[in-house]
């Protein structure tokens, strides 16, 4: 609000992409394999320090606990520690005030009653700023861990029964950068796709970016589009020049 404030004073048009909270919907007939895979990659990279994360799993009923017991096991698996290692996956956070803040929100929802999968702590390496790879679950939709940015290495889960329920979970935020969707029925994603308040959705997939596919928010995600033809609009001024023949009625 503050940098479209400044550029209004100017009558200044910007492209703005900010802050996000994704949500990634599993339905059970996911291949849960691929689908696992995915969903820790899109919260552990670079720590889950960047825009598109995706800090939100959404769970069909029927296999909530199965993803749970699997994430579980698999997420203390992920390489952890120096990022000059090459081996390495997850690195530390950003600065103090980062692990402060991630700490601070996973302390609020253990509080609160939300269950600690895996994670859950600082970790000492003797040097830098790191948080262990968390997994949180049975959280309510308001809670601060699951409507806020996090920008750490902290998943949460919620289950959900229906369409109608996942979608208005997924929507439950003031973000709308990214989605994502893992199903085995193109129909469905099709479907739930359409109803998503977010700028882009990946299918059985996650941060797959080309230069021609538009990428940017809605709602507190930001405004305009990188990528693609709305980008390159945005770096142009149309001008008409209209020529007069003579032969036309000026009427």
């Amino acid at each position: 609000a503050r940098a479209a404030a400044l550029a209004g004073r100017s009558l200044t048009p910007f492209t703005a992409e900010l802050g996000g909270n994704a949500a990634d919907i599993l339905f059970a007939d996911a291949d849960l394999d691929t689908a696992i895979g995915t969903v820790i990659s899109a919260f552990v990279f670079n720590s889950g320090q960047f825009c598109m994360a995706g800090p939100r799993l959404l769970v069909e009923r029927p296999i909530y606990e199965v993803v749970l017991g699997i994430l579980a096991d698999a997420v203390p698996q992920v390489p952890f520690g120096d990022i000059s290692d090459p081996a390495t996956v997850i690195g530390p956070l950003a600065s103090r005030g980062q692990l402060e803040k991630v700490a601070g929100i996973v302390d609020r929802a253990r509080a609160a009653g939300a269950r600690v999968v895996t994670g859950g702590e600082r970790v000492d390496l003797g040097g830098g700023f790191y948080y262990a790879p968390t997994v949180l679950a049975d959280l309510d939709p308001a809670a601060e861990a699951v409507v806020e940015e996090i920008f750490g290495p902290v998943l949460t889960v919620q289950p959900f029964d229906t369409e109608d329920e996942a979608v208005a979970l997924a929507n439950g935020t003031r973000y709308g950068l990214a989605s994502g969707i893992q199903t085995s029925d193109l129909a469905r994603a099709h479907r739930v796709a359409a109803r998503l308040q977010a700028g882009i959705t990946w299918v059985n997939g996650w941060a797959i970016l080309d230069p021609a596919i538009p990428f940017g928010g809605v709602k507190a995600s930001g405004w305009g589009r990188e990528g693609g033809p709305e980008a390159m609009a945005s770096y142009q001024r149309s001008h008409s020049i209209v020529i007069g023949l003579g032969t036309e009625d000026p009427r």
